[in-house]
């Protein structure tokens, strides 16, 4: 921390003001616990108990996700000192307090505790589960990000870490669904929030997450067992997380990771099988973008995660919301290429430098797109019927999902020729957002977003009659136009997109290489 202040004035700056955001945020919730302590002191022991919980989780989960900062403290620095791995360990465990983080967790700890200040034994208490859970942050974080530290040298870790992510990103709006959902109807009842809250903290309290944010509750309200038992879980779990780091470092300074060196091309694999053509091979290469890729590979992470969302937001199966489910994939995965020049970055000098005709380039792209996705889409499209039991509307769904998905896929082909934006390089974050590409994106995603939308008002119009009016006939007249709108938007799409690629390849190299 003293070397943080000598490298730049903008770091001491940095520094300074984010340590005063965290005494505010510290600031606020001491005196916002206290008074609720003094209100309600078992609704603040609930509260405590959930918020202390997600604390700690987050520092036990957020490191690993968190790849490519500065590593100061990585036990790999301290090999050539000869420090005994005893000492080492105790002090990287007194400097993981050393930081903003660390002095704000334990400041907002051991500040929450005088919720119970009318019961100096409930405050006894409380301090100490206070100690107990941020030595838990501490020492459960280092103990996770040292035993897993040869898979975080790993770029395949990164990449499966990268679409992990977008796992509870997707689930934020389904958990609020759930949590109104569990206050019922109508206006916000006081006391269905108070025993949700309650619930969920008696859950917690026995995790070894929130067992240490329990024991002042547990003795303001004389249940001198439930806070025996809440001391002996965060004990233990304390114990296993100090053992696991201890084998860790001492396997990391004897046995450090090596310094990765060359790689191995993996190949097409499978896909290796398809045609000898121009088109084939475009088609092998972009295939295997689905499953190496994140910036990809995140696409389909997403796919099996919306039937969920679908489900909580309309309030389960019957809902005819969880119609959308295909039409709304298929959207997805059609415009998913809609920067597949961006994202070839600079191996799209094989197309240009072999010649690859601007047909094989972009049929190359869609078929992968066309077959996969057509195949989950249709699925859905069944699936959700199913789910709504309206197999009336079976033809309607059919023809929206794949006049969508071809509409979708033709926009794509014909945008990704013609506008190029910044996007994430190869092995780089999907979040990640480079810069000056905001408004470039938004432009660009927007207008084919539009374009997407007005050609697919001539089979979008008779679908949603046909579900909102009830008049199934009209099902098979959605099926009928989204073919026919569909194959012709993909077959135009393709058409003008490549004969843009064709007039503009060595420019879109250029640009591609000026941002890669």
């Amino acid at each position: 921390m003293g070397n943080t202040f000598r490298r730049s004035v903008w770091q001491t700056i940095g520094f300074v003001v984010g340590a005063l955001y965290g005494l505010f945020v510290v600031g606020m919730l001491v005196v916002g616990m206290v008074v609720l302590g003094t209100q309600d002191p078992a609704l603040a022991g609930s509260v405590v108990i959930l918020v202390g919980t997600l604390a700690v989780l987050g520092w036990w989960v957020i490191p690993l996700f968190a790849f490519g900062v500065d590593a100061t403290l990585d036990p790999q620095r301290f090999v050539l000192f000869g420090i005994p791995p005893r000492r080492l360990l105790a002090g990287l465990a007194v400097a993981g307090v050393v930081s903003i983080p660390g002095i704000v967790t334990a400041l907002a700890a051991l500040g929450v505790s005088f919720a119970w200040w009318r019961t100096p034994l409930a405050v006894l208490a409380a301090l100490v589960g206070a100690v107990l859970a941020v030595a838990l942050c501490v020492v459960g974080s280092r103990a996770t990000t040292t035993a897993l530290a040869p898979l975080l040298e790993s770029r395949r870790y990164r990449e499966v870490v990268t679409i992990a992510a977008f796992v509870p990103l997707v689930l934020v709006g389904p958990a609020f669904a759930w949590v109104g959902s569990q206050l019922g109807e109508g206006p916000v009842d006081g006391d269905a929030v108070r025993g949700m809250v309650s619930r969920l903290a008696d859950v917690a309290a026995w995790t070894p997450f929130g067992a240490p944010w329990g024991l002042g509750a547990a003795v303001h309200d004389d249940a001198w067992g439930l806070a025996l038992a809440r001391l002996v879980v965060a004990l233990v779990t304390l114990a296993v997380a100090w053992v696991v780091w201890d084998k860790a470092l001492a396997r990391a300074l004897v046995t450090p990771p090596a310094a990765g060196g060359g790689g191995r091309a993996k190949g097409l694999g499978f896909f290796s099988r398809f045609p000898a053509t121009p088109t084939g091979a475009v088609v092998a290469r972009t295939a295997t973008y689905w499953l190496r890729d994140p910036r990809y590979s995140g696409s389909i992470a997403v796919v099996p995660l919306i039937p969920v969302v679908l489900l909580v937001v309309g309030g389960g199966a019957g809902s005819e919301i969880f119609l959308a489910l295909a039409p709304f994939t298929a959207w997805i995965l059609g415009f998913s290429i809609s920067a597949d020049i961006a994202y070839d970055s600079s191996a799209f000098a094989l197309h240009v430098s072999t010649g690859v005709a601007g047909k094989a380039d972009r049929w190359g792209r869609a078929i992968p797109v066309l077959v996969a996705g057509g195949a989950v889409s249709l699925v859905f499209a069944v699936v959700s019927v199913a789910v709504v039991g309206r197999w009336e509307l079976l033809p309607t769904m059919l023809g929206l999902t794949a006049g969508t998905l071809l509409v979708a896929t033709g926009v794509s082909s014909a945008t990704s020729a013609r506008l190029l934006y910044p996007v994430p390089k190869p092995g780089e974050s999907p979040f990640k957002q480079p810069q000056g590409a905001a408004m470039a994106t938004l432009v660009a995603q927007s207008v084919a977003m539009l374009l997407v939308l007005a050609l697919s008002v001539p089979f979008l119009v008779p679908g949603l009659v046909a579900i909102f009016a009830d008049l199934p006939a009209l099902g098979w007249v959605t099926l009928a136009v989204g073919a026919a709108v569909g194959v012709t938007v993909l077959l135009l799409g393709v058409r003008w997109g490549a004969r843009v690629y064709d007039r503009r390849a060595p420019e879109l190299l250029q640009k591609v290489m000026a941002a890669a």
